[in-house]
């Protein structure tokens, strides 16, 4: 079993997908063991009082550096047995601390086929540029934005007559699909390595 942590920082949507992919024996060998977010209304926090996961709130304000923020969490981290991060909606780049305690053991979800479209505004970025396609991607996380290898993405045609709430529902039905089985990919790969 592959103790996961799911890092939110706002509405927890795919975290909570994740845990239905658990239960559902849809990802299996997994288990959600705890749910770190950095605001303290996140409504990812709801969701985990209601599926009984485990969460903490870790202010990064609260530490007079991101290294002193990190560690905190790495403790936590520690204290459940994680082996794998899962970013879910973090909006805050990760530091030095996780990157080298967890190193090719961080994945990201981001909605658009990267390299096109790195940052937090993707989906607008995408529908803006009146893209072709764009798309969702998970990559290992590095100390870049959006740069570290990518696992698995796949592509979205963009209908021009979609506005962007329509292009937002077709990326998020897709990260919903994908995430799940990209983790299952991630899984997997940690147990061989055992």
């Amino acid at each position: 079993m592959v103790n996961i942590a799911v890092f939110a920082s706002g509405n927890g949507s795919n975290f909570e997908n994740i845990i239905h992919a658990i239960e559902k024996q849809q990802l299996t060998d997994a288990a959600c063991v705890l749910l770190v977010v950095d605001h303290e209304d996140a409504y990812a926090i709801t969701r985990a009082k209601q599926l009984h996961i485990p969460w903490i709130y870790v202010n990064p304000k609260a530490f007079p550096s991101k290294a002193e923020y990190e560690m905190l969490i790495d403790e936590k981290l520690r204290e459940y047995g994680v082996e794998l991060i899962v970013l879910a909606g973090y909006m805050r780049f990760i530091g030095s601390v996780l990157l080298e305690r967890y190193f090719n053991r961080i994945i990201n979800l981001h909605p658009a086929y990267l390299p096109a479209f790195p940052g937090a505004h993707s989906i607008l970025d995408a529908y803006e540029a009146k893209a072709e396609f764009t798309g969702v991607t998970v990559h290992y996380v590095d100390a870049g934005v959006d740069s570290g290898e990518i696992i698995h993405q796949e592509k979205i045609l963009i209908d021009p007559k979609w506005d962007l709430e329509t292009l937002e529902e077709h990326v998020h039905a897709l990260e919903y699909d994908m995430f799940p089985r990209v983790i299952q990919m991630v899984v997997n790969r940690i147990k061989e390595e055992v």
